[in-house]
């Protein structure tokens, strides 16, 4: 981490640190990007889960090559900062560390289905403080620091106001649990849901107001999955906070990452559905 005479201070790091650890993100995400797209929609795909057929758990040899440029891409800002990727788990640990997912949308990139983007999160002291969602295929980046507003490259984005009953949310959840399905259906009773499998996209898509929320009750997803997003929402003027809770720990999968006035009427009043407790 370079030097600086800027003392202010944002979760300990200086704004001129974080300045220069999202350039050097966003120069990673592009050149991984590059590469990227020459394989869009024709690359030779494996399937790795538990069972060995779920489709939407599909990994490429690119997965890895693309983690690897970015660990390798990242640490000169700052070798001590740890690193945690979706494909190779827990390379170093630190108190900072980088979060990330090289693909994300694997199985929507091998089919050449443009819901698929490269997430960069910085965390320090448990906190997201830098966020970048690359959409390698339409050459949009998307990026936020902490306390600074949100951007679609160099122009800031805003969630939408839209209520419940006009919102356009998405749910991830396991539905094969009553529970679950319970809150699934009481959600689409008073609102569309869409489902693109894809988390950097629906929350690019929260930030800039095209969607109004994303939900997270026992989902599938990660810590990489999460993290960028609800940083970018939130400082695109949305909320993200833990179900049942006013804060949000990204460790924390259960969620409510959305506008302001859905997450009012998601939370409060006699019919809430996650009301504060």
């Amino acid at each position: 981490m370079q030097s600086t005479e800027d003392n202010s201070i944002v979760m300990g790091m200086t704004n001129q640190n974080l300045e220069q650890a999202l350039a050097i993100t966003k120069s990673a995400v592009n050149e991984a990007g590059e590469e990227l797209i020459k394989h869009y929609g024709n690359v030779e795909a494996s399937t790795k889960s538990a069972t060995g057929s779920n489709v939407t758990d599909i990994v490429t040899a690119l997965d890895g090559k693309m983690e690897d440029l970015l660990a390798d891409r990242l640490s000169k800002f700052d070798s001590a900062i740890g690193f945690r990727g979706e494909e190779s788990g827990v390379r170093t640990e630190a108190g900072t560390t980088w979060l990330v997912d090289p693909i994300d949308g694997t199985s929507h990139f091998v089919r050449g289905i443009p819901f698929c983007t490269t997430m960069v999160a910085l965390i320090e002291d448990g906190q997201v403080v830098m966020s970048v969602i690359h959409d390698f295929v339409h050459k949009d980046t998307y990026w936020a620091i902490k306390g600074r507003g949100a951007f679609k490259n160099d122009s800031p984005i805003s969630v939408s106001q839209r209520p419940l009953n006009q919102s356009l949310v998405s749910f991830e959840t396991h539905l094969e649990k009553p529970e679950n399905y319970e809150k699934y259906l009481e959600v689409r009773r008073k609102a569309g849901i869409i489902a693109t499998i894809n988390c950097g996209f629906e929350f690019a898509m929260i930030a800039s107001g095209k969607l109004d929320g994303r939900i997270g009750l026992d989902p599938y997803g990660m810590d990489w999955d999460f993290a960028p997003g609800s940083l970018l929402v939130s400082e695109a003027g949305g909320v993200a906070a833990n179900i049942g809770k006013t804060t949000y720990d990204y460790k924390n999968h259960d969620f409510l990452i959305t506008n302001a006035q859905v997450y009012d009427e998601l939370t409060s009043g006699a019919n809430a559905i996650f009301s504060l407790k």
